[in-house]
């Protein structure tokens, strides 16, 4: 079902000021791009004897996983003006993610990666971006008006690798911030994409004393921090002030979390991971959709046990079927779930 942007801009119209014209509204900005899996897992890339191409981006995942769950969302990104351009187009509106923001280049290529799913379900990237079409979206292409109707606006730390899309990715932040939006971030770290890993730390940290809500996993947390501990004191030298969470997933061992008056940790329910692709975007969109519905939620510690709960077992139900977006649960799956667990 495709959404325009009169769908989800809500009854209130008007300026930024209020809450009710962005009314539980998502906006993830950033890449999309089309996954080529290997057919069989355990092999390199070199030794697989067929791929099967499913759409991906961290930024896409995570405005689909928040439609999945009956919440209203928004991609803003770019894509080539190719045959895989418009396919992903096409999987945002069928997911009922609004397109509005897409743009389409005439030139460069939809970006590609090729992933290798080892044994144990964990993945690799061989990234064919040269440059691809996400990395050259400019500041003027960006259609504020779906950007300032944000509740949330996601993004991570690909689209600030290189110009034009990094002028673009701190536009779209100071554009949404103004509005009102809460600002939230997944770096979503791959390191093969970056210069140098000095290059990375630098850049990925460059916006972190501007958002609101932090999404980093355990390996990510190492890198960051240099100390591979995950003991408070580690996570903590990631807190700042202006932040309202700051949440570590530990993948199979659920995930911590972290605000100005409480902190704790949710354990994940164990299940058989088939393919791993894609739970963490799942996870962050879960747990957006449960934080949009009621904002309290970052202040009750009971509620927000309740949201990261909720997001864990939907992060969980994604890993035990290949792909990503085909393997998002509805609503109704995670509470079923939840319930047996």
């Amino acid at each position: 079902m495709a959404v325009d942007i009169g769908d989800i801009s809500g009854s209130g119209g008007g300026g930024g000021g209020g809450r009710g014209h962005r009314e539980g509204l998502v906006v993830s900005f950033g890449e999309m791009l089309v996954d080529f899996v290997p057919t069989v897992a355990g092999v390199s890339l070199a030794e697989a004897s067929a791929f099967v191409k499913a759409p991906g981006g961290a930024p896409a995942n995570v405005a689909i996983a928040v439609s999945r769950l009956g919440g209203r969302s928004a991609f803003v990104g770019k894509v080539g003006d190719d045959d895989f351009g418009r396919m992903l187009s096409e999987v945002l509106k069928e997911n009922g993610v609004s397109i509005d923001g897409v743009r389409f280049d005439g030139v460069a290529r939809t970006a590609l990666a090729f992933v290798t799913l080892r044994s144990d379900g964990e993945r690799e990237f061989l990234f064919y971006r040269h440059p691809s079409a996400d990395m050259l979206l400019t500041p003027k292409e960006l259609h504020l008006e779906v950007i300032r109707r944000a509740a949330v606006f996601h993004f991570g730390s690909i689209s600030l690798i290189a110009e034009p899309s990094r002028s673009a990715h701190l536009t779209a932040m100071e554009e949404a911030k103004k509005a009102g939006a809460l600002l939230s971030y997944d770096p979503n770290l791959r390191l093969a994409l970056w210069p140098s890993q000095e290059e990375a730390k630098i850049q990925v940290m460059s916006i972190w004393d501007q958002v609101d809500i932090v999404k980093v996993s355990d390996n990510e947390l190492a890198f960051l921090t240099s100390n591979a501990s995950l003991e408070d004191n580690a996570v903590m030298s990631l807190w700042r002030p202006n932040m309202k969470l700051l949440v570590v997933t530990l993948g199979k061992d659920g995930c911590k979390y972290y605000t100005k008056n409480f902190h704790g940790a949710i354990a994940s329910i164990k299940v058989k991971a088939v393919d791993t692709t894609g739970a963490g975007d799942s996870f962050v969109g879960a747990m957006l959709w449960g934080i949009v519905k009621d904002l309290s939620s970052l202040q009750d510690e009971g509620k927000l046990r309740e949201v990261l709960r909720f997001a864990n077992a939907f992060g969980a139900i994604t890993t035990t079927k290949n792909g990503a977006i085909p393997a998002m649960p509805r609503k109704a799956e995670v509470l079923e779930f939840l319930n047996k667990a």
